[in-house]
């Protein structure tokens, strides 16, 4: 990404640069981090004009471009984890697995998570509130350690979940995205992702209420209201976000 572009802005300009097509996003597919410094955003999109880049106007951004069959892609590539996100493309379109995601334009001003923590029990949800302010659901960035540079989103979250949960006898999951915000502009360039995560007991018996929380700062907040519950478990069992990977 350039100074001053927004995630889809940069993706329509580096298909243009590459490819020589002008293109529209149809959904963000997956997105893979390394920490903070090192993000990249996997997205689904349709032609909408241009002309292929020919071998006559490779330059430093590529040599040429062209239409391939899926199953028969040129060799050599100049890097096979080009190969995961095809095939990603092709499930998505045979069979949506999260519903249409693009990146919203609102400012943010670091790399963090917003996380929607959860606990299911017999049909019924909660989510992990903060109490600092207005409630709010719960906000964590990587910090500056090696190990959570190396870490990732994962280290951050649980560095939150320390803070209000024993976790020892608990498994947490990260699921997935469930959206995200950037702009860009005004030399705002941080980034907040929608992370979906599940917390359970690792030896689930009778519990039917969520971890006790340590401390003030959060409470369990029982959804109660029934479309948003409804909404909160299909995307739970079918892990209906976008994955994340490293």
């Amino acid at each position: 990404m350039e100074p001053g572009e927004t995630i889809v802005e940069a993706m329509r300009r580096e298909v243009k640069e590459e490819a020589g097509l002008l293109c529209d996003p149809v959904t963000l597919l997956s997105v893979e981090e390394r920490g903070p410094a090192w993000i990249r955003f996997v997205f689904l999109a349709r032609p909408t004009g241009g002309t292929l880049k020919t071998s006559k106007e490779a330059d430093a951004e590529s040599l040429q471009a062209g239409w391939y069959p899926r199953l028969s892609l040129p060799s050599p590539l100049r890097a096979r984890d080009v190969l995961y996100v095809v095939e990603l493309a092709a499930q998505y379109l045979q069979q949506a697995s999260h519903p249409l995601v693009l990146p919203q334009e609102l400012p943010c001003s670091l790399v963090c998570q917003r996380l929607v923590a959860t606990f299911t029990s017999v049909q019924t949800v909660w989510v992990l509130v903060g109490t600092m302010g207005v409630p709010h659901l719960p906000i964590t960035a990587c910090g500056f350690t090696p190990m959570e540079q190396r870490g990732g989103i994962k280290v951050a979250i649980l560095r939150l979940l320390q803070e209000c949960l024993t976790l020892h006898n608990l498994a947490i999951e990260t699921k997935g995205l469930l959206g995200l915000q950037h702009l860009g502009k005004d030399n705002i360039d941080g980034i907040c992702m929608n992370v979906l995560v599940t917390v359970a007991f690792r030896n689930p018996g009778i519990e039917d209420e969520p971890p006790k929380v340590r401390g003030e700062n959060y409470f369990w907040w029982k959804v109660m209201e029934e479309d948003l519950q409804k909404q909160l478990l299909q995307r739970l069992q079918d892990s209906s976000v976008v994955p994340v990977s490293r």
